[in-house]
């Protein structure tokens, strides 16, 4: 993570970050858009919850095989050509939709297809893009970086959704359309990043150094709270993928509504990232993690029983809020806790628990609703993550202890894949 470049004063002075954001904002702004698009549509078609979650559940699938081999190539080649590889792979899906919408061969078979190959894609992407961060930015503006990054996640989520319903109402294919040429601009973009690339001696390829980020994760504790207490809590308080259920049936709402309620998380967690950005945390880091995820436990709650669109978009806002400083906190110590040289295998670890808690928490919130409906389903979710809050800090005492980023209790060398039990 040590630059050959001089370090700015500010992140926007930092042209490798600049466009590597702003490559970022294009895939994000893509897959957002498509993923209302989908959503919609699928709803439209069968009219079944249990299809919405299926939705997540088939754009999993291909993370349970690939994403180990994802982050095993992240730590041997090129992370900026893998990611354009990966985002080459979305805008093949992206292209697939559209024609299946303008040929009007759209149907549920034909929407997870292409779906699944957007997966694909993303479980390559999401671990090269965490482990490209701090290939281009120097570690005294990490944490920003993070914040700044996540940003652009959540300024995409913003205005993905609102844009993809109110191009929705014109046509379906438009969507995708731009979804297409979003994704390609993200391949150009990345090919004007320059890094300094970090790449240790090639170590055989066995079965140890294959999972050897299975191994790092179970020895530290505070990279294994942090990254269950995610997981568990999404897993269990996700509700993303009933909004079309709570926009058509709960508050009789068009695509236009379906689109505010898709962006109201992503408004609070913009203004809390945008802070961030300027004023990172520095003290009580794991009391304020476990505060955070509390917290969007607490907001899925007031959003499950309420009846009112504008009191579930507040509190949706405040859901957004709290997911945003759990996932800065939860990224920030995941990539400085790891070498450089088994960021690639955490990192595919950490989206493995990402995807499973958001596509798998999907699919739980989809079959729970289709067998008890919409609203309990949300309920218990929320009930469930403020449980795991509670179970987290009594199995996990070592990330709440955590006071700040570079200063942990009882720190311990950082032990790369070489040190790891079995390695020869």
């Amino acid at each position: 993570m040590t630059p050959q470049y001089p370090v700015p004063d500010s992140l926007l002075r930092h042209r490798p970050f600049v466009l590597y954001w702003s490559a970022r904002i294009f895939s994000a702004f893509a897959f957002q858009m498509a993923g209302l698009a989908v959503g919609w549509e699928m709803y439209a078609l069968t009219g079944n919850a249990f299809d919405l979650g299926l939705v997540g559940l088939v754009q999993f699938l291909p993370a349970i095989v690939l994403i180990f081999v994802a982050g095993e190539m992240a730590d041997r080649y090129d992370r900026r050509f893998i990611l354009q590889c990966c985002q080459g792979v979305e805008a093949l899906g992206a292209a697939t939709l559209m024609v299946g919408s303008f040929g009007g061969w759209m149907s549920k078979e034909f929407i997870l297809a292409a779906v699944f190959l957007i997966g694909a894609g993303r479980a390559f992407e999401a671990p090269t893009n965490q482990t490209l961060l701090p290939a281009v930015v120097p570690v005294a503006l990490f944490p920003r970086a993070v914040a700044a990054s996540s940003t652009a996640q959540q300024a995409a989520t913003i205005a993905g959704p609102a844009l993809g319903g109110i191009l929705y109402y014109v046509s379906p294919t438009s969507v995708y359309a731009i979804c297409f040429l979003l994704f390609v601009c993200a391949v150009l973009q990345l090919f004007f990043v320059r890094m300094q690339r970090h790449v240790s001696g090639r170590q055989p390829l066995t079965l140890h150094t294959f999972f050897a980020g299975v191994s790092y994760i179970r020895e530290n504790r505070i990279i294994l709270g942090v990254m269950s207490l995610d997981l568990f809590a999404v897993l269990l308080g996700g509700a993303m993928a009933l909004l079309p259920i709570y926009a058509k049936d709960v508050f009789a709402v068009d695509s236009w509504g379906l689109g505010l309620l898709r962006a109201a998380p992503a408004v609070g967690a913009l203004t809390i990232m945008a802070a961030l950005v300027y004023a990172p945390l520095t003290r009580k880091i794991g009391t304020i993690e476990f505060a955070a995820v509390a917290c969007f436990g607490v907001a899925t709650i007031v959003f499950a029983i309420s009846t009112s669109f504008w009191v579930s978009m507040v509190a949706l806002v405040i859901l957004g809020s709290a997911d945003a400083v759990s996932v800065v906190i939860r990224q920030t110590l995941v990539q400085l806790e790891t070498p450089d040289d088994m960021r690639g295998r955490v990192s595919a670890v950490n989206s493995l628990f990402v995807g499973m808690s958001n596509q798998v928490g999907d699919f739980r919130a989809g079959s729970m609703a289709a067998w008890l409906g919409a609203v309990p389903a949300v309920l218990i979710g929320g009930i469930g993550t403020v449980a795991v809050v509670v179970a987290g800090i009594r199995l996990f005492p070592q990330l709440y202890a955590v006071d700040g980023f570079h200063q942990r209790p009882n720190p311990k060398p950082r032990r790369s894949v070489a040190d790891l039990p079995g390695s020869s």
